[in-house]
């Protein structure tokens, strides 16, 4: 009777070994080799949409004469893409709650691919618009995929730094994408003719393509997020890609990886499988399911407990890129047009809004237009995202050690202040210095609240949550980039102090977040 109780209690105990929850088999693995590989593939995502999204502010003084364009119309091309993003972003993360992120980022990669080349053909406004507004409904997916997808392989002791890393690969496309803009737009290449134009900004374009179609063959060498396919109850397909990452970690055969079945710890995951176990395998059927759990996400993003944190999320994004994008995408334009008054009154001093009210004055008497363009405004360009460089270092440093918290609150204010500080400036090298301050403190803030938003969401919520998030995201660049544009010109004073304003405020709601560093992901 005694020895039979002791083999129960040794089989017991053996169980128990083989079983772990999420965050323990992720541990088991190890961290290296295929972590690095997801972290520079995933990361020339990011690099690929951020240059996607920031490109046009660096063709838009060159393509004035192409376009025939306003301030108006540029402010309405800034934004384009955003609109195009809002309309994406939620249905792209909807699907990937369903379908999962891998199938779902490959399809986005090439799209995104597809409609950046069609945009650097286009020969009206018209066209280049539409295919503006494809590229941003394509690409409107890709954030909140990627980071659901990337933070779901991470342990939680290096969550915050490797998510902070991701982030700093939107600094690296800002810094790709103006060089690029600094070698090929100011160059005299391309064909022009009466009937078709493709000079040296539409070549650029067609450059920002390539790095999308890199990564949708690269994405097919990834495997299925193993938190996703746990939270549809496919235990033996997560333990397959466990055992994989374990192998290119390790260096140990596949099968001494020690974790046989993954114990679900979250509620969501639970109702999740068994919702999974009642769902019919025809076509039909399954396309029937996946909108239904589009929806049902949809509605338990705004029930408790999870209401709180979507209302803030969705606060904090639209003030936080009001500002993001309401100024990083003018910055070229605004070093445009220092130069142009640079050019006109040599060594005199002048704020933004008088270089502001000269420029306009000048495109409104002058007749002739000049695509030409001189590489200084570039290398200031360059300067600026450049600033990055240093705070994206410091927030993978520190992320985990301060938290998410006082990354948020400190950028907002700081770059709350630059904001109110530019109003102030009276020379070019004056608004280089704050526009690259501006641009270091937004890139710590960035990172922050890639964190938060990212960590708030439960499983089976989070690219369908995140997507919510980037859609006030997204609107919060179109009412940037068209306020900016509206008021610049009619109240130049306006901006700044409203961006500033949005900025700190919206930081310090993140104060009302729970505290997500070095905690279990849901």
């Amino acid at each position: 009777m005694v020895e039979s109780d002791t083999v129960s209690k040794k089989q017991e105990v053996k169980g128990l070994e083989n079983k772990a929850n999420f965050e323990e088999a992720i541990e088991h693995t190890g961290y290296g080799k295929f972590h690095y590989i997801l972290l520079a593939i995933c990361g020339l995502v990011s690099t690929s949409e951020e240059m996607d999204v920031i490109s046009l502010s660096f063709i838009l003084p060159s393509a004035e004469c192409d376009l025939h364009l306003t301030t108006e119309n540029k402010g309405w091309l800034n934004s384009i893409i955003f609109i195009g993003m809002m309309a994406g972003a939620y249905c792209w993360g909807s699907v990937a709650d369903s379908l999962g992120r891998k199938k779902v980022l490959i399809v986005i990669s090439f799209v995104n691919a597809l409609c950046i080349i069609a945009s650097s053909f286009s020969q009206s406004y018209e066209m280049f618009m539409l295919f503006r507004f494809l590229n941003g409904a394509a690409l409107g997916g890709s954030g909140p995929v990627i980071w659901s997808y990337f933070a779901e392989f991470q342990p939680k002791s290096k969550r915050g730094s490797m998510l902070s890393f991701m982030a700093a690969f939107w600094t690296f496309g800002n810094l790709f994408v103006a060089g690029l803009a600094w070698v090929i737009i100011p160059s005299d290449i391309g064909v022009v003719s009466e009937y078709f134009t493709y000079n040296s900004w539409r070549i650029f374009l067609l450059v920002c393509a390539v790095p999308s179609i890199i990564v949708g063959v690269l994405l097919f060498f990834l495997p299925e997020s193993p938190k996703f396919l746990l939270s549809r109850g496919r235990n033996d397909e997560a333990i397959e890609i466990f055992k994989g990452i374990y192998q290119m970690n390790t260096g140990k055969d596949r099968n001494s990886y020690p974790i046989k079945y993954v114990l679900s710890t979250d509620v969501e995951d639970q109702i999740q499988t068994v919702k999974d176990t009642k769902i019919p395998h025809t076509k039909v059927e399954k396309y029937k399911a996946m909108m239904a759990d589009i929806m049902d996400n949809s509605k338990q993003l705004f029930k408790n407990p999870i209401l709180k944190f979507t209302t803030i999320s969705i606060t904090l994004n639209l003030t936080f890129h009001i500002g993001y994008y309401g100024l990083m995408m003018w910055f070229p334009e605004l070093f445009n047009r220092f130069d142009e008054f640079a050019k006109d009154h040599p060594g005199e001093s002048a704020s933004v809004c008088q270089v502001t009210n000269y420029v306009v004055g000048l495109e409104e008497t002058q007749k002739s237009c000049s695509n030409k363009i001189e590489s200084q405004v570039f290398m200031e360009s360059l300067i600026t995202v450049s600033s990055a460089l240093p705070a994206n270092i410091f927030a993978i440093l520190f992320m985990d050690k301060l938290g998410r918290k006082f990354f948020m609150v400190f950028s907002t204010v700081s770059a709350g202040i630059c904001s109110a500080s530019m109003y102030f400036v009276y020379n070019q090298t004056h608004n280089l210095i704050v526009s690259a301050v501006f641009s270091g403190a937004i890139s710590c803030g960035n990172a922050a609240l890639d964190c938060l938003i990212t960590e708030i969401f439960p499983t089976n919520l989070r690219a369908t949550g995140i997507a919510v998030s980037m859609v006030s995201a997204r609107l919060g660049g179109i009412i940037g980039n068209i306020v900016i544009a509206t008021l610049l010109d009619m109240y130049c004073p306006a901006p700044t102090f409203i961006v500033a304003f949005l900025l700190a405020g919206g930081g310090l709601l993140s104060l009302f977040l729970p505290n997500t560093t070095r905690t279990d992901l849901q």
